[in-house]
């Protein structure tokens, strides 16, 4: 793939003499804040479980993180997402706005949560938790300096996100990883570099959602060296459009190597059906469909003979895991993807030019942006032993229109780089 690494630099030294975007999105909501700490910090503290935590109406600012810690069937409620704000702005101990670790049958609802250092809200090692009528959010203009999540679940079973909204992360607004029996519907994710992402996750439903606004509109991903591996991911009837917000995510982060402008991304993913969404108007890619080869090998090729600034401007992955291989539970292909039954629609037709890929499709597609790209690269078991192509690396389109399909065919230097469909497999078992 060394050609493909000469033609993105190349490109990139292009695109870094090209002025970069800068985001005009700021959130400044009006605030009257009162102090409260010490009561709620007593409630937290004190609860039993079985018990409701009340949140009175009001603007309150907090020094410290909330934490509910080995609790039980607890509500948190306030009086609703834009009446009781709990703002972390001068926060001093901690990096969570709320953590909860270790509980079951936890449900917060009816408020919002700003400014913590870290994640606003985060929970862990927990089943049963639920996320109703919750805004988080980080005021002001959008800056790396924000935490990285609004919702945060990680290693919990039975996780319900809806009627939510997130706005201004780092990484991810509404976030969902290494977790179980997932259901994110009916929210909207704005003005984050990734709006809706799902990592490492199984049996997951993200419906009736709007992402707009974010860098990319939504994620669905699979990472190496982790305690759970992501399947069955089902997306369907969500409004993903206008994904063009300027990446103000960490350098280094995997999120910060997402192309502004991109509505869906699929990494090394299984089992994924995507169907009945809308995808309109983002100036790189409606959505991508991608290996972890390929992250893998920017990354190796920037720590290789490539200068340092070089290599960031190629991949920007430093720090991510490179020893992938070594993790033998781990398949970095994507397979078992069906998308059907979509709408696509772009009132773009010059693609984003501070991106790579806006510039490769100056150089192969002239005034064109593809719907739905492919790396390209194959699984060494992509053929069965008689020949035919394997149905566990299938990709299958159907359903979706006229489209513009792109084939990177990034395993052989973009040789066979094409805009012909694929014929996969497309059977009822995916």
């Amino acid at each position: 793939m060394r050609k493909l690494f000469t033609l993105i630099l190349l490109l990139s030294g292009i695109r870094i003499l090209i002025s970069c975007g800068n985001s005009n999105f700021s959130y400044n909501p009006e605030r009257h804040f009162s102090n409260i700490e010490k009561d709620i910090l007593t409630k937290f503290i004190l609860c039993k479980d079985s018990s409701i935590i009340e949140l009175p109406e009001g603007h309150f600012l907090f020094s410290q993180s909330l934490i509910l810690d080995g609790k039980k069937n607890i509500t948190i409620k306030g009086a609703g997402m834009e009446k009781t704000v709990l703002s972390f702005k001068d926060q001093q101990q901690g990096a969570e706005g709320i953590k909860i670790a270790n509980c079951e049958n936890i449900i917060l609802e009816g408020f919002s949560v700003e400014d913590a250092d870290g994640d606003n809200i985060k929970a862990s090692d927990t089943d049963g938790i639920t996320f109703r009528d919750i805004k988080v959010a980080w005021t002001g203009p959008l800056s790396e300096q924000n935490g990285a999540y609004g919702f945060y679940p990680v290693i919990c079973n039975n996780v319900l996100i809806e009627e939510c909204e997130a706005i201004g992360a780092s990484d991810a607004g509404i976030y969902v990883g290494q977790s179980t029996n997932v259901i994110i519907r009916n929210n909207k994710a704005y003005a984050n570099v990734a709006g809706i992402e799902s990592e490492n996750s199984e049996q997951v439903e993200i419906y009736n959602n709007e992402a707009f606004d974010n860098t990319g509109g939504i994620l669905i991903f699979d990472l190496p060296g982790l305690s759970r591996y992501g399947k069955k991911v089902k997306m369907y009837n969500n409004y993903i459009h206008n994904n063009n917000q300027p990446n103000f995510g960490i350098k280094g982060s995997i999120v910060s190597t997402i192309p502004t402008g991109s509505g869906l991304v699929v990494l090394a993913t299984r089992d994924v059906e995507i169907y009945n969404n809308h995808f309109a108007n983002h100036k790189t890619i409606n959505v991508g469909i991608i290996s972890y080869e390929i992250l893998a090998a920017l990354a190796k090729e920037e720590e290789g003979d490539l200068k340092e600034q070089q290599a960031v401007a190629v991949a920007g992955v430093r720090g991510m895991d490179q020893n992938y291989k070594e993790d033998q539970n781990y398949d970095p292909f994507p397979g078992k993807v069906r998308i059907s039954d979509n709408k696509f629609s772009n009132e773009y037709s010059l693609p984003n030019l501070q991106s790579d890929f806006g510039l490769l499709w100056i150089s192969k597609l002239g005034l064109n942006i593809p719907d739905i790209a492919i790396d390209g690269i194959q699984a060494p078991q992509y053929f069965l032993p008689n020949g035919q192509l394997n149905p566990d690396y299938s990709i299958c389109l159907e359903n979706n229109g006229e489209i513009l399909f792109v084939n990177l065919d990034a395993g052989n230097d973009l040789e066979g780089f094409t805009t012909e469909i694929p014929e996969n497999i497309c059977s009822p078992s995916l």
